[in-house]
């Protein structure tokens, strides 16, 4: 399955000693026909109800239900990359609100400073 930027889906995150996992949501970000359908794969941010740790750029979900988020959770930008066929499951997607958030925040990572 081809997932679409902005969907929510629920994917295997090792623990550190990476021989158990659990289930975790994530955000994908990468567009489906320019990337995702050509490698299989998809881009993806991390999704966390820890509110105890400052991440920057940590993007509050505000539409919980759109998303299929059952607690208050934040977009944390810690990015990586999946093969599609480990996702478990697609959850939601994001509100118009929520994408618009998250446009913002992934514009002020991507930006350069056009100096030297």
């Amino acid at each position: 399955m081809t997932f679409k930027a902005f969907d929510v889906v629920v994917v295997p995150f090792p623990f550190t000693d990476r021989t158990t996992t659990k289930r975790r949501p994530a955000l994908v970000l990468s567009n489906e026909n320019k990337f995702n359908k050509k490698v299989g794969q998809s881009v993806l941010a991390m999704i966390t109800s820890a509110n105890n740790s400052d991440w920057p750029l940590d993007t509050n979900i505000q539409d919980l239900d759109t998303a299929g988020l059952p607690s208050a959770s934040v977009v944390r930008m810690k990015l990586f990359t999946l093969d599609d066929r480990l996702v478990i499951r697609k959850a939601g997607q994001l509100s118009q609100r929520d994408k618009k958030a998250i446009k913002a925040a992934l514009q002020q990572l991507l930006s350069h400073n056009q100096t030297g």
